[in-house]
């Protein structure tokens, strides 16, 4: 109102604003400033690789039954259901009062075990002297043979009684040791970092040895296990890397651990394990994971072969064709391109562009073929060092 009030007229106040348009617009600014600042790209060459995606879940490579170790009630159980614990943390103890006296009965056993062992050496030494004594006599008219051939094996026998002796030992030190391991064991830990998901006994039941206390799940060390389709399975090797997708949109490096040789009669399929990038699980994983999650699979098709890409904000779609502008010589060459697939924020180009291309995409909008262009960091045609400028108007 103000412009019109000014200059009295309505053609007068149509012709002000349509001047005050063209000074504020972009076009003139930068015709009236020189050649027009872009920001460029390159066209590159990288490997593609088909994919087909497939759906597996995340599975525990440690998850399983804690069981008894031997034979006793329960007298105390320290973990419930969905308690986090560490290895070597107590989970269960039984009442060991009887384990513990078995144990004592075992190590007298032992120490009896040896006193015999002692009895036999000397009874051996003893047998082992007079045999000496009637060697000495043999040149004697005192001398008998007879009673030297049963001193003979006397000497024999005690040795055997001693070496029975002390395996006598062995094994009372075995039902020891075997007594001190059941006292051990009645003490339950935990075998591996996890979480209970599940407890089948209670204070005061009594357990037999292999009999179940809790279900633990180590949901740390996680790998995604897929039902991969036979004919998709060329293009999975040991090692072989692929993006994997959870519900929630985090995305995921994985690795191919392994295929399980050994096909599905009914359903065609494979079993295939894939490791995952544990960095990225620390740095992305603030939701917990939890085993049996769905996850996606983007599995390779074959062999992955190099392509020309171009920057997705390259493309000027202008009718029914896609055009980009080529930085050359200082100016903007409009070419026409076929494109191909989406490959993350790039195309594959089929035709119009080279590996090496400086292709615009920032600026592009309202460029003209031909028209002078200038690179922020580079010299133009002419020589002059092309500055842009920031929002707060300094030179950059």
């Amino acid at each position: 109102m103000e412009i019109c009030m000014r200059f009295g007229s309505s053609a007068r106040c149509l012709m002000a604003t349509a001047l005050i348009c063209a000074v504020w617009s972009p076009g003139a600014s930068l015709a009236q400033g020189g050649p027009a600042v872009v920001a460029v790209d390159l066209v590159v060459v990288e490997p593609l690789t088909q994919t087909t995606p497939v759906l597996g879940r995340l599975v525990s490579r440690q998850r399983g039954l804690v069981a008894a170790l031997t034979n006793g009630p329960v007298r105390e159980i320290t973990v419930d259901v969905g308690d986090r614990i560490s290895s070597g943390d107590v989970i269960l103890r039984i009442a060991a009062e009887r384990i513990d006296q078995t144990r004592n009965l075992q190590a007298a056993e032992v120490t009896v075990a040896r006193a015999k062992v002692d009895t036999a050496r000397a009874e051996f030494g003893l047998a082992q002297q007079e045999l000496a004594r009637l060697e000495r006599l043999r040149s004697s008219a005192a001398f008998s043979q007879a009673r030297y051939d049963d001193q003979v094996k006397q000497v024999a026998t005690k040795l055997s009684e001693m070496a029975e002796a002390e395996a006598a030992v062995a094994s009372a030190v075995a039902d020891l040791r075997l007594a001190e391991i059941d006292l051990d064991r009645s003490t339950v830990k935990a075998p591996y970092d996890g979480v209970v998901v599940e407890r089948h006994t209670e204070r005061g039941a009594y357990l037999s040895t292999g009999d179940p206390i809790v279900t633990l799940i180590n949901d740390q060390d996680l790998e995604v296990a897929a039902e991969v389709p036979s004919n998709r399975i060329s293009g999975l090797t040991p090692g072989r890397e692929v993006k994997m997708a959870l519900g929630d949109g985090r995305v995921f490096d994985g690795f191919v651990r392994a295929v399980v040789p050994e096909e599905n009669a009914l359903t065609r399929t494979r079993a295939v394990r894939f490791s995952l990038a544990l960095d990225q699980i620390v740095s992305q994983n603030s939701t917990p994971f939890a085993a049996n999650q769905t996850v996606t699979v983007s599995v390779p098709v074959g062999e992955a072969s190099d392509v020309v890409t171009v920057h997705k904000d390259a493309v000027v779609p202008r009718g029914p064709t896609n055009n980009v502008f080529v930085a050359k010589d200082g100016k903007a060459e409009m070419r026409a391109v076929e494109l191909g697939e989406s490959v993350g924020n790039r195309f594959v180009v089929l035709r119009g562009l080279e590996q090496g291309d400086q292709v615009v995409v920032r600026g592009n909008e309202r460029l003209r073929p031909g028209q002078e262009i200038g690179i922020p960091g580079q010299p133009p045609a002419g020589g002059a060092k092309v500055q842009s400028k920031s929002e707060d108007g300094k030179a950059s």
